[in-house]
C-alpha cells in the first residue's frame, strides 16, 4: 500500500495561503500590542484571553462546518442565550450536572434541528430562516427572563465545583480536542469528506450517491450541540447568568471563520484557519481596550472583515472561471 507523500513546502503555502496570510496578520498586531499596549502581555491577560475565547472556538467550529456547506447561521448568538439560560435554570433547580448537560446538549440539537429542516426540507434560504429564529429566541428568552439575571446559582455550577483554575485547564482543554477532532473528521471520513463535496456542487454531491439534504441537517444540528457545549462551558464560569448573554455572538464568529479562509461560497476552508481566525479577532478587541481606544470599534472591524472576505471570495471566483474558460478555449482549439 503505498503512503501519501508529503505535500512539497511550496505547494503547502500555496494551499493554505489564506491561513498564512492571517498568521501574519496575528504577528503584525502583536508587534503593534507592543508599542501601543505593552500591559496586554501579562500572564492574567493571556489566560483571560483563552479562556475567553475557548466556548467562542467551539461554536466557530459549528460555524465553519456550516459555511463549508454553502450556509449560514446567524441565530447562534440567540441559540447561546436560550442554552446558557436553561443550564443555569436546571441547576438551579438541584438537577444533578449529568442530567443537566445532556439536557442542554438535546435542546441544542432540537434548537439546529428546527434551521436544518427548514433549509434542507422545506428549501428555504438559511439566511431568512437563521434571521428568524435569531427574533424567536432571543425574544423567548427577553421574555422570560424580563430582562433579569439568573442568580443564586448552586455552588457546584460556578467552575463545575472544580475550582477557578482547574476548570479554566478543562475549558480549554474541551476546545481544542473539538478543534482537532472535528478536524481530522473532515480530512479522514467520509461525512467529513461530503461536508466539502455539498458545499462545492450539491449536485455533483448527489451524483456520487451523497444526500446533500442530510449532510445540511446533521450540520445545523451539530451546529446547535456545539452552542449547547459552549453555552455550558461558557456559563459556569459566573455565579449569575445575564438574559442578554450572546448579544453580537453571530458576528464575531462569522468574522473569525471567514477571516480564517473560509471561503462564504462554500466548498473551501480549515479549522485550522478558524482557530487563527479566533485568536485574531479575540486578540484585536482585547488589544483596543489596553489601549485605550473605543471598543466599539471591535464590532466595525469584524464588519468590515466579513466584507472584505466576501468580495475576495467573488473575486476569486470570478478569476476561477476566467481561468477555466480560457483553459476550455485552448483545449478546443487544439482540436
Amino acid at each position: 500500500m503505498s503512503q501519501r507523500k508529503p505535500m512539497p513546502f511550496m505547494s503547502w503555502l500555496a494551499r493554505y495561503r489564506r491561513e498564512m496570510a492571517v498568521v501574519l496578520a496575528y504577528v503584525g498586531l502583536l508587534a503593534l500590542a507592543v508599542v501601543i499596549a505593552p500591559s496586554f502581555f501579562s500572564p492574567a491577560n493571556w489566560r483571560d484571553l483563552v479562556v475567553n475565547n475557548a466556548p467562542v472556538l467551539i461554536i466557530a467550529v459549528g460555524m465553519t462546518l456550516v459555511i463549508l456547506i454553502a450556509e449560514i447561521d446567524i441565530s447562534v448568538g440567540s441559540q447561546f442565550a436560550v442554552l446558557s439560560l436553561m443550564s443555569a435554570w436546571l441547576a438551579k433547580a438541584g438537577m444533578p450536572m449529568v442530567l443537566w448537560m445532556p439536557c442542554v446538549l438535546a435542546l441544542g440539537a432540537v434548537l439546529g434541528g428546527v434551521n436544518g429542516f427548514l433549509v434542507s426540507r422545506l428549501r428555504m434560504p438559511s439566511i431568512i430562516v437563521t434571521l428568524a429564529t435569531l427574533a424567536i429566541w432571543r425574544s423567548a428568552s427577553q421574555w422570560t427572563t424580563q430582562g433579569a439575571w439568573v442568580q443564586d446559582l448552586p455552588g457546584n455550577f460556578q467552575w463545575f465545583g472544580l475550582g477557578q483554575r482547574v476548570a479554566e485547564i478543562v475549558i480549554v482543554l474541551i476546545a481544542l480536542f473539538l478543534l482537532l477532532a472535528f478536524a481530522w473528521g473532515l480530512r479522514n471520513l467520509r461525512a467529513g469528506r461530503a461536508v466539502y463535496a455539498v458545499g462545492s456542487d450539491a449536485e455533483a454531491a448527489r451524483l456520487v450517491a451523497i444526500a446533500p439534504g442530510t449532510v445540511v441537517f446533521s450540520v445545523f444540528v451539530l451546529m446547535g450541540v456545539l452552542t449547547g457545549v459552549a453555552a455550558v462551558l461558557n456559563s459556569a464560569r459566573f455565579s449569575a447568568v445575564p438574559g442578554n448573554a450572546g448579544v453580537g455572538l453571530e458576528l464575531k464568529v462569522i468574522a473569525a471563520v471567514v477571516v480564517g479562509g473560509t471561503a462564504i461560497s462554500g466548498g473551501r476552508g480549515t479549522l485550522f484557519g478558524t482557530l487563527v481566525g479566533v485568536a485574531l479577532l479575540g486578540t484585536i478587541g482585547s488589544v483596543l481596550t489596553f489601549a485605550g481606544i473605543n471598543p466599539f470599534w471591535e464590532k466595525a472591524i469584524q464588519g468590515a472583515i466579513i466584507l472584505s472576505a466576501a468580495v475576495s471570495d467573488a473575486a476569486l471566483g470570478r478569476l476561477n472561471r476566467h481561468v477555466r474558460f480560457n483553459l476550455l478555449r485552448a483545449a478546443a482549439a487544439r482540436h
